[in-house]
């Protein structure tokens, strides 16, 4: 909910818009560039990620947690259980201790003001362009500090310039499970916490630092969060908030190379290290399953952002043409139209031969089928172009008519020509 808003308006003359637009041009070049390394890149990794889970679904072996087994030896293993440590964690600033915890977390909010914009663009007959943009300030919880210097009208909307606290991590040096040991990027996969509320006991043993730190701020404890607030029971510009978590033992699967008694990435011959922790009961084909699909889910998260880079970068390059028609808005509009489809298929086409082309480098049956997909859309891109042309050069066409007889022919055969 906005609580306050700043309008601003600015012009932009035609030819300013023109050279804006030409200078937008190399930056879409580089965009374009930059998406055919990536998808051929991202076809690679990909390959190289789904052999590699293939090698290590084929190698794992599951095994009990709670022995070890020397016959298991750098071996991809299997194991489910209760991930525990006997380690005390401690957050010093705010005196908070945990025992047999294997992450203690600490987040730091403070409410501030927020800047949204949104802006209307009115082009007008000659090519000039006026903006109209609308700022909305609310006020909000974050983490991270807001820099209200850069707002529109930073006067009225004044943020601190430092919070009191920051965020932060203990984790447990040690946690087992079973007879084995987590390695420390095993351990941080460990994310399922719960919240660990402030109690009145905490608030009597905080450290005088914290009161220091808060000022004239008064202390209390709201949905179990520690509360610093200027005005009782009310948030104002400044006011502190401190929650924890907890990562307390819970039942984890995992799947790594044993190394006597510890669990380590193992490495494929494919090219990728394996090791996954989730928590809960999982088996190993569960886990490969969930992995093939992120590896799929990753592969086209990377070709669409390829294809948009793609596609961005020919609309920056078409831009001036639009721009240009510009001094007439409706025929900017259609100039937008068409410029649009051609980069989207320019785009689609391009980045599909890309594709294409790193499949024929890593696997070539399936490549050369998705090129031929591509070169048809080009041809098909050709064709319509040529149609349009075509089109609107030539007039319409002429009824073709019946030719005239001469007035005189030669007789049929076997008939003589009438006497004078």
């Amino acid at each position: 909910m906005s609580d306050s808003k700043v309008t601003k308006v600015t012009r932009q003359s035609y030819g300013s818009r023109i050279m804006q637009s030409i200078r937008g041009v190399l930056f879409g070049v580089v965009l374009v560039v930059i998406a055919f390394p990536l998808l051929f890149w991202n076809e690679g990794r990909a390959v190289q990620t789904a052999k590699s889970l293939a090698e290590g679904s084929a190698a794992v072996r599951s095994v009990p947690a709670e022995s070890i087994d020397a016959a298991n030896e750098d071996a991809l293993v299997h194991l489910t259980g209760m991930a525990t440590t006997e380690d005390v964690l401690n957050d010093s600033t705010f005196g908070i201790t945990e025992p047999n915890a294997i992450r203690l977390q600490r987040s730091v909010e403070m409410y501030q003001w927020r800047e949204t914009s949104k802006t209307e663009t009115k082009r007008e007959v000659g090519g000039s362009e006026e903006r109209i943009t609308t700022y909305d300030y609310s006020k909000t919880w974050s983490e991270s500090l807001i820099d209200s210097t850069r707002f529109q009208s930073p006067e009225q909307h004044a943020n601190p310039s430092s919070m009191p606290f920051s965020g932060h991590e203990e984790q447990a040096s040690r946690v087992t499970v079973g007879a084995f040991v987590l390695s420390d990027g095993l351990i941080g996969r460990i994310r399922q916490a719960e919240n660990r509320p402030f109690t009145d006991e905490d608030i009597e043993a905080l450290p005088e630092s914290v009161q220091e730190r808060v000022g004239t701020r008064e202390l209390s404890i709201r949905d179990g969060a520690l509360y610093a607030t200027q005005e009782p029971a009310t948030d104002t510009i400044g006011d502190v908030r401190v929650r924890f978590e907890v990562v307390r033992p819970q039942t984890v699967s995992v799947i790594a190379r044993q190394m006597k008694d510890s669990l380590v990435p193992y490495q494929t011959s494919a090219g990728d290290t394996l090791v996954f922790l989730q928590s809960g009961m999982h088996s190993a084909e569960a886990m490969f399953a969930a992995a093939v699909s992120a590896n799929v889910r990753m592969t086209w998260i990377l070709r669409f952002v390829g294809f948009f880079l793609m596609f961005v970068g020919f609309g920056m390059v078409f831009k001036p043409l639009a721009v240009l028609a510009d001094v007439l808005p409706f025929l900017g509009d259609i100039m937008r139209m068409g410029t649009g489809l051609v980069a989207g298929v320019l785009a689609f086409s391009l980045s599909l031969t890309t594709i294409a082309i790193g499949w024929i480098f890593y696997r070539p049956v399936l490549g050369v089928l998705l090129l031929a997909v591509a070169i048809g859309a080009l041809i098909a891109v050709k064709r319509l172009a040529t149609n349009s042309r075509s089109a609107t050069t030539d007039g319409p066409a002429m009824p073709e008519t019946e030719a005239l007889a001469p007035e005189a022919t030669e007789p049929p055969t076997g008939m003589m020509p009438p006497s004078a």
